[in-house]
């Protein structure tokens, strides 16, 4: 049970409080909840009903943290919780935690850098191990240095740190958007319409960079009528695909570079009578089921996560090599109705 404070709002049970109820002395019960052997057991006895009663739980963050040792915990900051894509780096971060008997805490930053900056600096004041971070468009991580200068491992995940050598784990975004284009190329497609995200993430630059690149080495001229940037959301995303279906010279393919614009894609595309080839870069659950055929690039996401994790754990144990950067490698998974 919550005991009220001065102002009649509930708080967290403490020592003195089960000391009060169990009518003992305060040292008495720190022996007691730190099962120090040599308590008179009766005395035992009446502090832990106390404890039952109250609800009381040691701190044991605070306990560690005075003793100099370990918080037990590490953190996490993930663009969007609601996303499949982030969702399995916090799984796999969290499982690889877990079997080391951490805690991971989770935060999104929503693609804010000052949200980024604030939260991270939380988790840096509540003392975690490490950090695990997926940056946001635009930030600017020099202010992470003095944390790392003190001891906090950082290892970012899926794009790289701006101003900062840290532990990285890349996607091979080039590879996966080359292969996609020379895919559709091979098909026999020479109006390829790209979708793109906000070109202030990194991996999105670097995907579409790719891409335009790939089509380039096709033979396939420079339309910029089917190239879409700055397309951010799933309706943006319905809003581009179909501005370019609606065009002069529609495209026969169209490739979508995250999640996020395949389902946009698939949403401007639902009812129409067109047949227009569909590749995305991320793999999730359902894309085998979608009503359209989708050809993906696939990773294994959670092996970002592990990774990630593996990194970061290594640095806490004393790891203090060079800052590695590890790329995971991607695959094109053809769905396409020929």
């Amino acid at each position: 049970m919550s005991t009220p404070s001065a102002g009649g709002e509930a708080r967290r049970p403490t020592m003195a409080d089960v000391a009060r109820i169990a009518g003992v002395s305060l040292k008495t019960v720190s022996r007691v909840v730190n099962n120090v052997p040599t308590v008179d057991p009766q005395l035992a006895v009446k502090v832990n009903a106390a404890v039952a009663e109250l609800g009381f739980r040691r701190n044991d963050m605070a306990r560690n943290l005075r003793a100099g040792s370990s918080s037990a915990t590490v953190g996490l900051l993930i663009e969007d919780l609601g996303n499949p894509f982030y969702a399995g780096i916090a799984a796999a971060a969290a499982q690889y935690a877990l079997d080391r008997d951490t805690l991971l805490i989770t935060a999104s930053s929503e693609e804010d850098a000052d949200r980024e900056r604030k939260l991270l600096l939380e988790l840096c004041e509540r003392r975690v191990d490490g950090l695990l971070v997926v940056p946001a468009a635009d930030a600017d991580h020099v202010y992470l240095r003095p944390e790392i200068e003190r001891g906090t491992p950082i290892v970012f995940l899926d794009r790289p740190p701006r101003n900062l050598r840290a532990d990285t784990v890349l996607i091979d975004n080039a590879a996966g958007a080359r292969t996609a284009i020379e895919h559709l190329a091979a098909a026999g497609h020479t109006r390829i319409g790209v979708v793109a995200d906000w070109l202030s993430i990194s991996t999105m630059a670097e995907r579409l960079a790719a891409a335009e690149k790939a089509l380039e080495q096709a033979g396939l001229p420079y339309r910029p009528d089917l190239i879409k940037y700055g397309v951010h959301t799933v309706a943006d995303a319905t809003a581009a695909v179909n501005a370019m279906l609606d065009g002069p010279e529609p495209p026969t393919a169209v490739f979508a570079l995250n999640n996020r614009l395949v389902l946009g894609a698939l949403s401007a595309l639902n009812g129409r009578s067109t047949k227009v080839e569909l590749v995305g870069f991320d793999d999730f659950e359902t894309a085998a089921f979608v009503p359209w055929p989708l050809t993906v690039v696939s990773y294994d996401v959670r092996e970002i996560g592990r990774i990630g994790a593996q990194l970061l754990f290594d640095r806490i144990a004393g790891d203090r090599s060079r800052p590695k950067t590890i790329v995971v490698p991607t695959e094109l998974v053809v769905r396409s109705a020929g």
